[in-house]
């Protein structure tokens, strides 16, 4: 089983691997734990924001929106390459999922193809956000790249887990797109190089 992080021990985290992270505002105690359990953990999952705009994308995910209250994700990482913490606990990133992924993920192997949507990502999954228009055009900077694969890997060494413990929205929920414009398999390859 393994437990969510502190604050500290995940800014620690995100900063030993090289990252360059913003606190914003009341991270640290930003969460939707009252709503339901946050962990075990088991993995980290990638999104698009489909936004643009730094400054509004990190407050969009902190305050989130009438019907979908922040904190959306942990963490937002924007094109420049800096990790926003947003978040510290349950968050709003997630949403049902497929049961049978989940256990993919605990078991670090290849995942099947999503089909369901029965359980709780919420509670599992770490979460960021990264600006995108999510259109398929919308560029992914060299920077932004490089951040997602040091944050993923940041936690996936704070566990001891593997690049397999890393997942897209579209790899959990269907009919989900999120991240669209890049393979997540490619992620992995790099998250599993950096991890070496």
């Amino acid at each position: 089983m393994s437990d969510p992080m502190s604050a500290g021990s995940f800014l620690d985290a995100l900063k030993d691997e090289g990252l360059t992270v913003v606190e914003v505002r009341e991270w640290r105690t930003h969460n939707r734990n009252h709503k339901g359990p946050w962990g075990p953990v088991h993995g980290v999952m990638i999104h698009h924001t489909a936004t643009t705009g730094s400054a509004e994308t990190v407050r969009l995910c902190y305050d989130g929106h009438a019907s979908l209250p922040g904190p959306l994700c942990h963490g937002v990482i924007t094109k420049d390459g800096r990790v926003h913490l947003v978040g510290n606990g349950r968050a709003n990133h997630a949403g049902l999922g497929d049961d049978d992924v989940l256990r993919a993920v605990i078991a670090e192997r290849r995942l099947p193809h999503d089909n369901e949507a029965n359980t709780d990502g919420n509670r599992y999954f770490y979460g960021f956000e990264c600006e995108n228009r999510g259109d398929g055009e919308d560029p992914w900077p060299a920077a932004q790249l490089e951040a997602i694969e040091k944050a993923t890997a940041a936690i996936c060494r704070h566990y001891g887990w593997n690049e397999r413990s890393v997942i897209g929205h579209l790899e959990w929920q269907p009919g989900k797109i999120d991240p669209c414009g890049f393979a997540m398999d490619t992620m992995r390859q790099r998250i599993a190089e950096r991890l070496k």
